[in-house]
């Protein structure tokens, strides 16, 4: 069953996507490519390291046919916009949202041989493979995320990963340190894979900031292994 949003403190409902652009059986990975289909290729990322044992990934294009899973994904998810509670009044989250846990079928073969491959690469480091996939659909500069670690479960007391491949109009990953500091700039777009690792979640913080310049839509595809939110 495909769940709704990042947890369940809020209430949302189903949106049809209408006036944004938008340019079966899985396969082997070279069935794929072969296919023309969009595939990830191989795994070769950039690795910065952070302080108290955090560290980023970065793999710029690692999603071949990126252009054609953003269209595919943007009118077959069934995307929900959700309110929650913010102190004394309830507001909407500036993003649409769809959530697969353990178990659903993921909306496109693409997104299993992405979270196939981030599984296998990063077997030995991780010790277990992705299991959920969460979506987000940033419509244009004024939806976003404010400062936040995944830790929700797990991350807030063990190191994980959070492994985030975007679609569509390349728009600014922010990461500080937990408590304030220099924030650190990533413009990830089309195909772009971006790996938060070891202690980066409860040590860290990372935002979508909003955008007053023209900003086309973007979808971000997050794997995470389990009981990670």
């Amino acid at each position: 069953m495909v769940r709704y949003g990042g947890d369940m403190s809020g209430t949302g409902h189903r949106v049809p996507i209408a006036g944004l652009p938008g340019g079966g059986v899985q396969g082997s990975l070279l069935e794929l490519l072969d296919e023309g289909v969009p595939a990830p290729g191989p795994l070769s990322p950039e690795r910065l390291e952070l302080t108290r044992g955090a560290w980023v990934d970065v793999q710029r294009g690692w999603l071949a046919g990126s252009q054609e899973l953003f269209d595919r994904l943007l009118h077959e998810v069934p995307w929900r916009a959700e309110r929650r509670q913010m102190y004394d009044r309830t507001v909407d989250v500036p993003r649409l949202l769809c959530f697969y846990a353990e178990g659903d079928a993921l909306p496109d073969p693409a997104l299993d041989a992405m979270r196939d491959a981030l599984g296998e690469h990063y077997a030995a480091e991780l010790g277990e493979p992705f299991l959920t996939a969460g979506l987000c659909l940033y419509r244009d500069g004024r939806d976003s995320v404010a400062w936040h670690g995944d830790t929700i479960g797990r991350g807030s007391t063990q190191d994980t990963m959070v492994a985030i491949v975007s679609l569509g109009s390349a728009r600014p990953l922010l990461l500080r340190p937990r408590g304030g500091g220099e924030a650190r700039r990533y413009s990830v777009g089309h195909g772009d894979l971006l790996v938060m690792g070891g202690s980066c979640q409860r040590t860290w913080e990372h935002a979508i900031p909003k955008s007053t310049a023209g900003t086309g839509p973007r979808i971000s595809v997050q794997f995470r292994p389990r009981g990670v939110r």
